[in-house]
């Protein structure tokens, strides 16, 4: 779908010339059976976050957690589950034995015009070096667990875990972490309190906007650097 995509984006382009389309493939994301409810202890927690330290991070892409993982993004976020493409990773974060919140992380959006000015590269050295990023695309606490400042504290502790293990999955580091608020529904109060940086608002338009018009809800651009020479690291090579 991705190298589909940017051929499209090339033709449209006046790049390349594709042939004339013999038929319209049936979209297999389109039939993709949602995932299974998988049942879990919804005991109310409601205590202070160091009565729940230290937590365990679990990342569980291509293990048997990863089930679990789906039905509860498909069944308490508000976005549900959609099936990632390219590079992600999947977390289940654990207060002893019993699941409390979820992250996933995948590739980065190809251009953001608020992050790319918060960088400062150019197009060619963006397309070159945008996987040394990762992009937040579901965080999710689970609506029984009520402990003040727990996401935050998520938050900080996934930024010294996530550069291993991507290191680990994909044989490459990532140097810089964002993800998109929607401001309709939320203040993104708990990446502030985690130090990442607001950097502005996307036109929304989305990716493949063919029309210059807003079409979908306007998002709040966060992102955190994750080291001092990051633009360094990310503008000139690893």
């Amino acid at each position: 779908m991705v190298c589909r995509g940017l051929m499209l984006q090339l033709h449209r382009a006046g790049h390349i010339r594709l042939p004339a389309r013999k038929r319209c493939p049936v979209n297999p994301s389109g039939r993709r059976k949602k995932p299974e409810i998988v049942l879990v202890d919804q005991e109310p927690l409601v205590t202070p976050l160091k009565a729940v330290r230290p937590l365990r991070f679990t990342q569980v892409r291509r293990t048997p957690s990863e089930k679990l993982f789906n039905s509860l993004i498909e069944q308490y976020h508000y976005l549900g589950y959609c099936q990632p493409v390219g590079e992600h990773l999947k977390y289940i974060v654990y207060a002893q034995d019993n699941p409390i919140a979820c992250m996933a992380w995948s590739s980065a959006p190809r251009h953001i015009k608020s992050r790319d000015t918060f960088i400062g590269w150019d197009p060619v050295v963006r397309m070159k070096n945008l996987p040394l990023l990762a992009y937040n695309t579901r965080f999710l606490i689970l609506p029984w667990v009520r402990v003040q400042n727990l996401a935050s504290h998520i938050l900080a502790q996934m930024a010294g875990i996530l550069p291993g293990d991507w290191q680990k999955q994909y044989n490459h580091p990532v140097y810089y972490l964002e993800t998109f608020v929607d401001k309709t529904l939320f203040s993104g109060t708990c990446y502030k309190a985690a130090n990442w940086i607001y950097l502005g608002d996307t036109t929304g338009r989305g990716k493949n906007d063919q029309t210059n018009k807003p079409n979908r809800s306007i998002k709040a651009v966060w992102g955190l650097p994750l080291s001092k020479n990051f633009r360094e690291r990310l503008c000139h090579g690893q």
